[in-house]
């Protein structure tokens, strides 16, 4: 039997992600992959545009984007843990038309407000208190868009996606998280371009007009089409609160039996959970701590305490320097064809080796390929410095998706179904802490003549998280490489 096929009912063989089994079939996953492409798509088109609409907002500064990105990382640093609790509590129904809703109407609200910015463009001369009103409901509008984006990305990646794949072989887990995370990146790719060619031969106006059209139409198909995944899967009709109490009620291993990612949680994990009691939602931040995969987790959100990506900072910096916006667009595609390429290597790297391995070689790849744009500091030519820069940023997207990938299996495999949403909503609340602290530092050096201070600083962090995990992986391996192996081959 070849990889990534299962025995379907009748002996027939059955291809598990383009295929069905007897319990999911093939329309479903095509309806399952659509809706997701639909969610991302919208998400993906503000996430590039946000940073191009705050600097003609207010020109010749980063602190107008650096603002938006501190309400909207700070909102989801502060509110995940809650977010992710909701999603535990709430049925999938519920959770699903939550999410739709909120998010359709906050970027509506979003788009509508910064139409009005940017047609009338001297509303701050004449109106400052009206400027600061919708300057400040377009920050809130995506911060809510973000909180509701969370929950979906809860809901379906790290719940719908595990239960689908329940019962299947292991291959199936890390394809269906490939072929997810491939969307995300199609929309990381297409979005931009469109959003981009848009503003830059039609007007800024009509990109922000497009976005809340865009989730006006969308809305209603959107919900079709999960509502349909979830009537179409007798497993996620199940009472969940049910489902999870029996995960839960499971005959738990003792203390000292070896887990598959380490021991039970040392002393020193014990002792920070107890600090973290004084935080909001801290039971939250407790069960997250109790996890043997939280190392990976916190090397993969210290990468978010990072201005080395097409983010709202870096493309409202080479938009500053004089970089069209269609071709930070297609530099951002690029970044995101990489991308796609990361999560079709994932698979493949996945089945030579463990994902703790492909973990490990994944985050320093990445570390490799930012050492251009460590270089592009000290190239004179601003054109020119700006191009080895972004060819940086989208070659080392190859490493930092395929780490994503894994430490998102790792916490797939390795979290109990009643811990799994909360995991994920204190996972996002910590990388949107180490974003937060990104867009406070775009504040404090909101100058883009000191971009090379950022530049620095990034590369210096993902240095950290990628030791933080190379020492994951050697308190759990006690080596990192087969010396004996390495060795014998030179001997021969």
């Amino acid at each position: 039997m070849e990889a990534g096929e299962w025995v379907g009912s009748g002996g027939h063989l059955v291809p598990l992600l383009d295929g069905h089994g007897s319990d999911l079939d093939a329309s479903l996953l095509r309806r399952l992959y659509v809706g997701h492409f639909l969610a991302r798509w919208g998400a993906r088109m503000w996430d590039f545009s946000v940073g191009l609409y705050m600097i003609r907002i207010w020109p010749d500064s980063l602190l107008f984007a650096a603002v938006y990105g501190v309400v909207e990382c700070s909102s989801v640093a502060v509110f995940g843990p809650m977010v992710g609790t909701l999603v535990d509590r709430l049925t999938y129904l519920q959770v699903l038309g939550l999410w739709l809703l909120v998010q359709s109407l906050s970027f509506i609200v979003a788009g509508v407000s910064v139409t009005a910015l940017l047609v009338f463009d001297d509303l701050k001369d004449k109106s400052f208190p009206v400027f600061v009103l919708l300057v400040s409901v377009t920050n809130v509008s995506g911060a809510l868009a973000a909180l509701s984006t969370l929950a979906g990305t809860i809901l379906i990646e790290r719940e719908w996606v595990v239960v689908i794949c329940s019962g299947h072989p292991a291959a199936a887990l890390s394809k269906t998280n490939s072929v997810l995370r491939r969307i995300d990146l199609s929309c990381k790719l297409l979005a931009p371009v469109l959003s981009g060619f848009v503003i830059s031969f039609v007007s800024t106006q009509a990109s922000a007009v497009a976005l809340a059209l865009w989730n006006v139409a969308s809305v209603g198909l959107q919900y079709w089409l999960f509502f349909s995944v979830y009537n179409g899967v007798p497993a996620l009709g199940e009472n969940v609160q049910l489902r999870r109490k029996s995960a839960a009620s499971e005959i738990v291993a003792p203390a000292n039996e070896k887990q598959r990612y380490g021991e039970e949680m040392s002393d020193w994990r014990v002792g920070v959970a107890n600090y973290l009691s004084i935080l909001p939602c801290w039971d939250s931040w407790a069960v997250y701590m109790r996890q043997d995969v939280m190392l990976p987790g916190v090397a993969l959100a210290i990468l978010y305490f990072n201005v080395l990506s097409f983010g709202t900072l870096m493309t409202a910096t080479l938009d500053w320097n004089g970089i069209p916006a269609y071709l930070i667009s297609l530099a951002r595609g690029f970044s995101a064809i990489v991308g796609i390429a990361a999560t079709l290597l994932y698979p493949v790297v996945h089945s030579w080796v463990s994902t703790l391995r492909t973990g490990l070689w994944s985050i320093w790849i990445q570390w490799c390929f930012l050492l251009l744009c460590v270089g592009s500091i000290w190239v004179s030519d601003g054109v020119a410095s700006a191009w080895m820069l972004m060819a940086g940023v989208a070659a080392s997207r190859l490493g930092l998706w395929m780490f994503d990938l894994a430490v998102m299996q790792m916490m797939q495999d390795n979290v109990r179904d009643s811990d799994r949403c909360v995991v994920g909503g204190v996972q996002n609340s910590l990388q949107s802490i180490f974003d937060l602290l990104t867009y406070i530092i775009g504040i404090i050096i909101s100058d883009p003549r000191d971009f090379s201070l950022l530049i620095a600083m990034s590369f210096f962090l993902v240095t950290c998280a990628a030791l933080i995990y190379t020492l994951h992986v050697y308190l759990l391996r006690k080596h990192l490489f087969h010396l004996d192996k390495i060795i014998a081959k030179l001997e021969w």
